[in-house]
C-alpha cells in the first residue's frame, strides 16, 4: 500500500519553499516536488534588493538555497520530479508523478508561473543581466539609462509606466500595427514625456552577449524589412506570464488567464466550492503582484490552512 503523506508540495520556489518551512515545522514532513524548474523566477534573477532582511540584497539562487537548506533543516524532503496525473477529488488526494504514486492527505499547489519570453538564444543568454520579466524587481538597476519594453498590451504599458520612475527613457516595442492595451492605459503611456512607441517592431537579437550585459538590441521593421540598432541598456518582457496550472484544468477552477481561482488567497475552488484539503500559493494564483514577499506570504498562509485541515480531522 502506497504510503499517505499529510502533505505534499508542489513547487519549489518563494511560496513552495515558505509553505515546506512551515509544513515542517509543524512536524508533517512534507515531500516537495521540486518540478521542471527548480527555484522558480528566483533561480535566474541575480541580485534581489527588495527581499526583507538583507540590507545588502542576495543573489537569487542564494535566497533560493537559504530557504531550501531551512526546510530541510526541520525535515522537509524534495524530489526532481513533475507531476503527470492528479486526482484533486480523491480521498486522500492521488498524484502520479515521475517518481510514481503518491497518496497525501494535502497538497499545496505552489507551481508558479512562467514569463512568456520571445525565445532568441541572446535573449536567454541575458536574462538576469539586463533581460527581465519584472520591472518592480529589477527596474531600479537602470537608473539613468535608456530601456527597452516588448509587448502591446496593458502589462507592457503599467511595465514602462513604472520604469519611467528610473530610466530616462522607455521605448515600447509593438509587433503589431495596433496596441492591445486598455484606451486609459495607453493613453497614459503616449502621453509620458519619456515613452516612445513604436509599432510593428520586433527584436532579433539583443546585443552583448559576450560582454554579459545588454548592449543595444537589434530590431527589424515587418513592414519594411530595415533593420536597425537600438540603443538601450535593457529589455523587459511585458508579454505576460503563463500560469503553471493546466494539469489542475477541471478539477479547480481557473480564471480566463489560467490562474487558479483562490478563496482568502489559499483555498481552491471547484464550481465555486471550496476543494477540501487543497491549497494554492504564488504566482500560480496570483495574477496581480508576482513578487518574492508576497508568495513566501501566501506559501505561509497555505501552510498554516493545511496544518488547520489535518488538526480538525484528527491528524
Amino acid at each position: 500500500m502506497t504510503e499517505i503523506r499529510d502533505t505534499v508540495i508542489l513547487g519549489s520556489g518563494c511560496a513552495g519553499l515558505t509553505a515546506a518551512i512551515y509544513t515542517a515545522r509543524a512536524g508533517l514532513k512534507p515531500l516537495v516536488l521540486e518540478g521542471h524548474e527548480p527555484g522558480g523566477q528566483l533561480s535566474i534573477t541575480t541580485l534581489v534588493e527588495n527581499f526583507p532582511g538583507w540590507p545588502d540584497g542576495i543573489q537569487g539562487p542564494e535566497l533560493i538555497e537559504n530557504m531550501k537548506k531551512q526546510s530541510q533543516r526541520f525535515g522537509a524532503t524534495f524530489e526532481l520530479a513533475h507531476l503527470e496525473r492528479v486526482e484533486l477529488g480523491a480521498h486522500p488526494i492521488r498524484l502520479n508523478a515521475s517518481l510514481g504514486e503518491i497518496a497525501t492527505r494535502t497538497l499545496i499547489i505552489s507551481s508558479g508561473a512562467s514569463a512568456r519570453w520571445l525565445g532568441l538564444p541572446s535573449e536567454q543568454a541575458l536574462i538576469g543581466h539586463g533581460v527581465s520579466s519584472c520591472a518592480t524587481c529589477d527596474g531600479f538597476f537602470f537608473r539613468g539609462k535608456e530601456i527597452a519594453v516588448v509587448g502591446g498590451g496593458d502589462s507592457a504599458m503599467e511595465e514602462a509606466l513604472f520604469l519611467t520612475r528610473f530610466a530616462t527613457k522607455v521605448t515600447i516595442l509593438h509587433r503589431r500595427e495596433h496596441f492591445r492595451a486598455s484606451k486609459i492605459m495607453l493613453e497614459r503611456a503616449i502621453a509620458h514625456p519619456n515613452i516612445e512607441l513604436r509599432t510593428n517592431t520586433v527584436v532579433e537579437e539583443v546585443l552583448g552577449v559576450e560582454d554579459k550585459e545588454v548592449k543595444g538590441l537589434r530590431i527589424r521593421d515587418v513592414k519594411n524589412g530595415e533593420t536597425e540598432v537600438l540603443n538601450v541598456s535593457g529589455m523587459f518582457l511585458g508579454i505576460g506570464h503563463e500560469p503553471n496550472a493546466k494539469m489542475f484544468a477541471g478539477q479547480v477552477d481557473l480564471d480566463e488567464e489560467g490562474y487558479i481561482r483562490t478563496i482568502n488567497n489559499v483555498f481552491t475552488t471547484h464550481h465555486g466550492e471550496i476543494v477540501p484539503g487543497v491549497f494554492a500559493c504564488g504566482d500560480v494564483q496570483d495574477r496581480r503582484y508576482r513578487q518574492a514577499v508576497t508568495a513566501a506570504g501566501s506559501g505561509c498562509m497555505a501552510a498554516l490552512e493545511a496544518e488547520k485541515f489535518l488538526e480538525e480531522r484528527g491528524r
